[in-house]
C-alpha cells in the first residue's frame, strides 16, 4: 500500500468519524486575523513580563494583581470558546 492509499484511507476514516460524531469537529483555530493574533500575544508578553516585575517588586500585592489578571484573562479565554 503506498503512502498517497493510506493518507486516502485515513482521511476517509477521518471524515467518517466526523460526519458520525459532529463533536469530533472544531472550528479551525485560530480564528482572528494574524495581524490581531500577533498584536494580541505581544501584548499579553509584556504584560506578564510587567507582572513578574511586580511580583517581584510588589511581593505579595504583585503576587494578588497577577492572580487576578490571569484570571481574568482565562475567563474571558474560555467564554470566548464557548461563543463559538
Amino acid at each position: 500500500m503506498s503512502t498517497e492509499d493510506k493518507r486516502r484511507e485515513f482521511d476517509d476514516i477521518v471524515a467518517r468519524l466526523t460526519t458520525d460524531y459532529p463533536a469530533l469537529s472544531r472550528a479551525p483555530w485560530p480564528r482572528w486575523p494574524r495581524p490581531v493574533l500577533i498584536t494580541v500575544l505581544v501584548t499579553a508578553g509584556i504584560v506578564w513580563g510587567l507582572l513578574s516585575v511586580a511580583m517581584v517588586a510588589w511581593g505579595l500585592r504583585g503576587l494578588a494583581l497577577t492572580a487576578a489578571v490571569v484570571t481574568t484573562a482565562a475567563v474571558a479565554a474560555v467564554m470566548d470558546a464557548r461563543r463559538s
